[in-house]
């Protein structure tokens, strides 16, 4: 089936978050006293989401009873620094380019909050954009379920065979396969070093942006 949308996993995959987690990161660091943790430790963890990054940052385990009120207050931070310094990639605007100018819709399906998503999208100018957000707010089931993507196509009235959602998590791959969409794993995301997107089984990995051209003119050959 020809292509009809592009679907993007958000952090790690259409924007670089990492840069405002690691400042908040180092800022909860610094108040306590603590010195700056490198850059990398911060990056490698950042798909486990507030509750990695805490653990991480404090070398804490979630059970221990000064977890939640750092994990609390870094979601506070998070949602007055959320795009302050968020990006993204390298690349990015011009594969959105080459998706608006080939007619293709596009959109974004994340594991994000809206509360966070939106406001993103709207700071970077991506929200009139995007032909649709999907976040955990609209459904029952986060991704590896496929209720997120299937929702999005619902919204866009697209057959899921004609989608490709593209992400940097085995979550993203096994939520698109089980959707029933074609599947394209990054290399530039928030893989932890011990993960690698060569065992997950998309259709296709890419190390840059720029490289998903070639896989979406097939796709628009493809039929």
């Amino acid at each position: 089936m020809r292509l009809r949308a592009v679907l993007f996993d958000m952090d790690g995959t259409l924007l670089d978050s990492a840069p405002d987690f690691i400042a908040i990161t180092q800022a909860m660091r610094a108040d306590r006293g603590l010195p700056p943790l490198p850059e990398k430790t911060i990056r490698d963890v950042v798909s486990g989401g507030a509750r990695a990054m805490v653990a991480t940052a404090f070398a804490l385990d979630p059970q221990d009873p000064a977890f939640e009120p750092l994990r609390l207050e870094f979601l506070e931070r998070y949602q007055s620094h959320c795009a302050v310094l968020t990006r993204p990639f390298d690349g990015i605007p011009e594969l959105l380019q080459d998706i608006e100018r080939a007619r293709l819709a596009w959109g974004v399906a994340t594991n994000k909050p809206v509360c966070y998503a939106e406001p993103i999208m709207r700071q970077l100018g991506l929200a009139e954009r995007s032909a649709v957000l999907v976040c955990p707010d609209h459904v029952t089931n986060s991704k590896p379920d496929p209720e997120m993507l299937l929702l999005a196509c619902q919204q866009m009235e697209l057959d899921p065979a004609s989608v490709l959602f593209i992400g940097d998590d085995q979550r993203d791959i096994q939520a698109g396969q089980a959707a029933g969409m074609r599947t394209a794993a990054v290399t530039w995301g928030y893989i932890h070093p011990d993960d690698h997107a060569s065992h997950w089984g998309a259709d296709v990995i890419v190390d840059h942006p720029l490289e998903l051209r070639a896989v979406l003119d097939q796709a628009l050959c493809s039929c």
